[in-house]
């Protein structure tokens, strides 16, 4: 680790700590709404929409929060969103209900796009550019090992009771301390005004347009759906919780060794055999493991599959990042992410339907048609354009699913 990293990361672990903390309550809900909501016999397509409505609320406030910070400032904004996130974790509680559920969720991603927004805009003015790359790793990290550490505190209630809402609630409420009592200085500039040509980034990169809209159906239908999926296959709670962090574990432990891997390859040709592993693996779960075999082949089989979709985003940013120019790096990342959230909006409604239509069994069909769908795409594109000279390729960097503040320009 340089000295120069070394003496920023002091002053940057109140924001890292205030994130992991956030990061932990929201996983903690997500998987906790989608087996509360089968408790309360909601349908998979309902299920599929309150997940869907977090995404539709993230790429909302992608696009407004900004506006925010930058009337409020940093701290003020993540006190208030932190605090309307805490209170609505809490009215799940007071109204169960799918419709309300919907509204609660998107309002919920409204507050988390600007928290994101508030963390990662800070991180990035804080530092300087020879620790910029190590930093945002170290956050992509975090965010990583506190989904994991969500996942893990399932079974500290019972998903029937209310203490595991007051889990999230006050957990998204202790990430206001950590910040708020921060001696790192907030920036004096919110966030970035670069506006998005989504066509522009179309004709830069397709491969990264259509990837970024698949990985967003792929990782999205999981999370909402997986526990849903996993609970009709027999597991239990603890066995539901272990289920989804073995996925989130798998993908923190081949984030670096695939992007270690894609920045030596053509990385169109990373994402090609991780999808095509991912789909090969959930073919197999569906034709070769049988509904009674041990639970532990299930966690394997997650933590591959985690392994092979959960880096995918990250790689897909970085050959974006081959494509474009130097100065279009904040719109790209942008833009992506305006992409992924798209299809991560679709695809647990889609993946709700089809559960609806053909049981558990529907989940991995959608899953396993978006992987196909990006490994045969990737393997056209790579027919079609050669990959980038070695010298011109932009560094790996874990990316978390994190908004940024822009504005989407109209082609």
């Amino acid at each position: 680790m340089s000295s120069s990293l070394r003496a920023t990361l002091p002053t940057l672990f109140a924001l890292l700590l205030g994130y992991a903390l956030m990061q932990i309550g929201n996983t903690l809900q997500g998987t906790l709404l989608s087996v509360r909501g089968s408790i309360e016999q909601f349908t998979p397509t309902q299920i599929g929409a309150v997940g869907a409505a977090f995404w539709v609320g993230i790429v909302v406030g992608s696009l407004g929060a900004g506006r925010v910070i930058q009337q409020v400032g940093h701290t003020r904004t993540f006190a208030a969103l932190a605090a309307i996130a805490a209170s609505t974790a809490l009215l799940h509680l007071l109204a169960i209900s799918p419709a309300v559920w919907i509204v609660a969720r998107a309002v919920t991603g409204f507050c988390f796009a600007g928290l994101f927004i508030v963390v990662e805009s800070w991180l990035n003015a804080s530092v300087n550019a020879q620790t910029r790359g190590q930093i945002l790793s170290v956050y992509g990290m975090t965010g990583l090992i506190a989904g994991i550490g969500g996942q893990m505190l399932l079974p500290a209630g019972d998903p029937h009771g209310y203490r595991l809402f007051c889990f999230v609630a006050i957990l998204i409420s202790l990430a206001l301390v950590p910040t708020a009592l921060s001696r790192a200085t907030a920036p004096a500039h919110a966030v970035s005004d670069t506006r998005i040509n989504l066509m522009q980034l179309y004709r830069q990169s397709p491969f990264g347009v259509v990837a970024a809209v698949l990985c967003g159906i792929t990782t999205s239908s999981f999370f909402a759906l997986g526990p849903i999926w996993a609970q009709e296959r027999g597991l239990d709670t603890t066995e539901i919780a272990i289920f989804m962090a073995c996925g989130t574990l798998g993908g923190f432990a081949t984030t670096y060794p695939l992007g270690w891997l894609s920045d030596r390859m053509d990385r169109r040709h990373v994402i090609i055999g991780a999808s095509g592993m991912a789909a090969a693996i959930l073919f197999v779960l569906i034709h070769f493991v049988p509904a009674i075999g041990p639970v532990w082949l299930l966690f394997i089989y997650v933590a591959v599959f985690g392994g092979s979709v959960i880096p995918t985003y990250s790689i897909v940013t970085a050959h974006v990042n081959d494509m474009v120019k130097p100065g279009e790096f904040v719109a790209a990342a942008g833009g992506l992410l305006i992409l992924q959230g798209v299809g991560a909006a679709i695809g647990p409604v889609i993946s709700g339907m089809m559960m609806t239509e053909f049981g558990r069994l529907g989940l991995l069909y959608v899953v396993i048609v978006a992987q196909a769908l990006m490994a045969i795409w990737g393997a056209y594109r790579s027919l079609q354009r050669a990959a980038p000279p070695q010298e011109e390729k932009e560094s790996f960097v874990p990316e978390p699913v994190v908004p940024v503040g822009t504005q989407l320009e109209a082609p």
